[in-house]
């Protein structure tokens, strides 16, 4: 479904994202992680049209979108969620979630029945009539799920849509993005919230300056020393794996 192709992104001469190459195939959960300043959200930026690439090609469904504005390739299918949550507070519920239905329907009253529908898939439809300033961080984080979701997308990008939530808040987001993906909408997505990647994902990259250094199932990649490396430090390794063995003498 989605390829990327060596894809580079540098600012002011510092390579944030360094020929990287993944592939999410249709009806999947992938994941992408890595330590801060890997590059995830850069690479995110790239897919969904935010900055243009400097070298590299990006195909969704067979089709080069590298460079087209946002809009456009939302309008193909690919939406994304943004770290930071800015809604707009001065709207309710209803009518943040209607902002992102209108991209597919013109007309108020469809646009309508779709926000409703899309709040009550993320557990916001007993709140559509609240101030979008007015909710949770986690009631926050569902209204950007929402506003992404009302776009009716094909592939939805997720940045960080656990970060600053409580185990409980972590669990039942899990459980939306598993209805999101039996609905039938592919999911990739960037988490730190390892519980969530362990429950979630079928198939991890991981990004390390820039870099994809590994690749595999979760239990695959837990068990890479470069992995280790790059979460915890030069030598993590090599640590571990004596303080394993001499755990077991």
């Amino acid at each position: 479904m989605l390829e990327v192709n060596a894809v580079t992104k540098s600012f002011g001469g510092l390579a944030a994202v360094a020929a990287a190459s993944l592939r999410v195939a249709e009806g999947g959960i992938v994941a992408l992680i890595g330590p801060n300043g890997a590059g995830k959200t850069t690479l995110f930026a790239a897919i969904s049209g935010f900055v243009a690439p400097d070298n590299g090609q990006i195909l969704f469904n067979g089709a080069a979108i590298t460079g087209l504005a946002p809009h456009l390739i939302c309008r193909r299918g690919i939406v994304r969620t943004f770290q930071i949550v800015q809604p707009f507070g001065g709207l309710t519920v209803r009518e943040n979630i209607v902002v992102g239905a209108h991209l597919r329907h013109a007309g108020r009253r469809k646009a309508l029945m779709r926000a409703e529908e899309v709040a009550r898939r993320v557990g916001l439809g007993e709140l559509l009539d609240r101030p979008a300033s007015a909710l949770t961080v986690a009631g926050r984080k569902r209204l950007e799920l929402a506003r992404a979701l009302a776009t009716a997308p094909r592939l939805l990008l997720l940045d960080e849509v656990m970060a600053g939530l409580n185990p409980a808040e972590i669990d039942e987001i899990v459980r939306i993005i598993r209805d999101i993906r039996a609905s039938g909408v592919t999911v990739f997505l960037i988490e730190h919230v390892m519980q969530a990647v362990v429950s979630l994902a079928d198939y991890v990259y991981v990004l390390n300056q820039g870099e994809i250094i590994a690749q595999g199932s979760v239990s695959e990649i837990a068990a890479m020393p470069n992995v280790i490396e790059a979460y915890l430090g030069h030598g993590a390794a090599a640590r571990m794996t004596t303080g394993a063995a001499g755990a077991v003498q």
